[in-house]
């Protein structure tokens, strides 16, 4: 057996991480239907283990030290996300709409455990293959994956990327059409003259305009370095948070405490102006940790122990799918206006809330590039998808945990 040290495994990660970029170009579906290439790359790992361990022993051994810290770090930089000003920009709908997709990010739970209980499995199979996945996407998945193990749930990694993976195919195929079939029965137009193609002014567009001369090397360097350095302080202080709430015998994942503490500082910086925080940067650094992240931790994936949890995991998820279409279909667009917004909306909460952001900007372009602009949704749906819903879902998650372990 092949022993790899955490540089090895680092550097092996990084070369599957490049190689799903490469097949995401070569294979359309891929790109498609929004799968992520830290996905597409660790997956495929995985199998090659997989299908190698039927002729004998696993060929390789992986180092994961690193793991955990890019995980916590990319969920440090979605904490800096959580500004009370950008949520106020957005006016009562953004909150109207983080109220919606927070209600059915219970709902979520609720069915999953419903089923799990038909089938006498873990209760906490439910909320993995629910909001856990669906709404939180693979990084949440297999973020909570280890509390969910340990809780009693078997192949909580596999199951959560498997659930996940699902949950990003299905809003891609579905977001679309029950967008437009609500713009075609109830005879929807665009009132904006903005231009069809449209960029969100959010968190999750990575949009931030850059100042004269700040392409100079010496400023870009001390930009970058600052960030940096507010980031692993996030992670720091986050890390005594943590341990204080386990000594209150709360059961919570690693970046929790870190999350916070990178929104005190936002919102501490948005008051003061004093650190001179960069969301672009911030935004590329967790972009890079995640996919590290990712690949490392589909790389160990064992994903021999799905075969006793496909049946369960199939029905969960169809009945899922359908859950999220009836809200979308007969909440999201009634509440949020019963006009064309509210139908490009409906189609990028059906993406997000079975899948990523992505799936839901995706959703929606392909829907504003047929009918016409709709910028009210491209404000809404994002900044919501992109880190609202992470902050409200992490605490749904954690209180079901602590409630049922």
């Amino acid at each position: 057996m092949l022993e790899l040290d955490l540089i090895h495994t680092l550097a092996f990660g990084g070369v599957a991480l490049l190689l799903g970029y490469g097949l995401r170009n070569t294979i359309p579906p891929l790109a498609r239907y929004n799968i992520p290439a830290p996905v597409v790359g660790g997956l495929l790992v995985a199998l090659i283990v997989l299908v190698w361990r039927n002729f004998g022993e696993v060929p390789v051994r992986f180092d994961t030290t690193l793991q955990s810290p890019l995980m916590i770090a990319f969920f440090t930089t979605i904490g800096f996300g959580a500004s009370l000003s950008l949520l106020r920009s957005g006016g009562p709908q953004v909150l109207l709409f983080l109220v919606i997709a927070t209600i059915f990010a219970i709902a979520q739970n609720v069915l999953g455990m419903a089923v799990a209980w038909l089938f006498g499995l873990n209760p906490l199979f439910g909320v993995l293959t629910g909001s856990v996945t669906l709404t939180g996407g693979p990084a949440t998945g297999l973020a909570f994956a280890p509390l969910f193990e340990e809780a009693g749930v078997p192949a909580a990694a596999s199951v959560a990327v498997a659930a996940a993976m699902a949950g990003i195919v299905f809003g891609g195929i579905v977001g679309g059409p029950v967008g437009t079939v609500l713009v075609d029965r109830f005879n929807l137009r665009s009132t904006s003259r903005a231009p069809a193609k449209q960029a969100a002014r959010s968190h999750a567009a990575n949009v931030e305009e850059s100042q004269p001369g700040a392409a100079e090397d010496s400023a870009a360097t001390f930009a970058v370095l600052k960030n940096v350095v507010m980031i692993l302080v996030a992670m720091w202080i986050g890390s005594w948070v943590s341990k204080w709430f386990a000594a209150l015998d709360l059961t919570l994942p690693a970046y929790i405490g870190a999350m916070l503490v990178a929104a005190v500082i936002r919102n501490f910086d948005d008051l003061t102006g004093w650190l001179g925080l960069s969301m672009r940067i911030i935004d590329v650094i967790g972009a890079v940790a995640l996919s590290l992240f990712l690949v490392l931790a589909l790389m160990t994936l064992r994903l021999w122990e799905l075969s006793a949890l496909a049946l369960p995991l199939v029905v969960t998820l169809v009945l899922q799918v359908i859950l999220v279409m009836l809200a979308a279909r007969w909440l999201v667009f009634y509440l949020m206006g019963r006009d064309y917004e509210a139908a490009v909306m409906s189609g990028g909460f059906i993406g997000f809330m079975l899948g990523t952001t992505a799936n839901a900007m995706a959703v929606m372009s392909t829907l504003t590039e047929r009918h016409g602009p709709a910028p009210r949704a491209f404000l809404v749906a994002p900044m919501v998808g992109a880190f609202f819903i992470d902050f409200t879902n992490a605490i749904i998650i954690t209180v079901t945990v602590n409630v049922m372990r």
